[in-house]
């Protein structure tokens, strides 16, 4: 069974590129436009991993945060940025965040970034899994 990776970002091209080469990997993966449509569909779909943007129309990432939180605290939740920002940094950890991804203008170190968040997800999953 694939995992299932959710990917919440406001950037149509990012998505794009990070869907193909996760579901090139074997990865099941769902994308959402901003934080209304990632809530639904961590609902909808329980997904293994979630990516979400920090900055995004509708619902920003940490108010989205916040929500999945509640809605499965154990959910490992991956915030994408393009901007420094050491308060929303701050935030997020407070809120639950495992990490954060850094979006530079390298697209393979993003990707590279992307696969080890996934990957640390997977491990923390798995570590869930063997104490219950």
């Amino acid at each position: 069974m694939s995992k299932k990776v959710l990917v919440v970002d406001d950037e149509p091209q990012f998505l794009e590129v990070i869907s193909l080469r996760l579901k090139s990997s074997g990865y099941d993966v769902d994308v959402a436009l901003n934080g209304k449509e990632g809530l639904n569909l961590v609902k909808k779909n329980k997904p293994d991993v979630v990516l979400l943007d920090i900055l995004m129309p509708e619902l920003d990432g940490l108010q989205a945060l916040k929500k999945i939180k509640r809605m499965n605290k154990n959910l490992p939740v991956f915030m994408i940025t393009a901007f420094s920002n050491e308060e929303r940094f701050e935030e997020a950890k407070k809120l639950g965040a495992s990490g954060f991804i850094v979006k530079t203008s390298d697209l393979k170190k993003e990707l590279d970034n992307v696969f080890s968040a996934i990957r640390i997800a997977e491990k923390y999953k798995a570590t869930k899994k063997g104490k219950t």
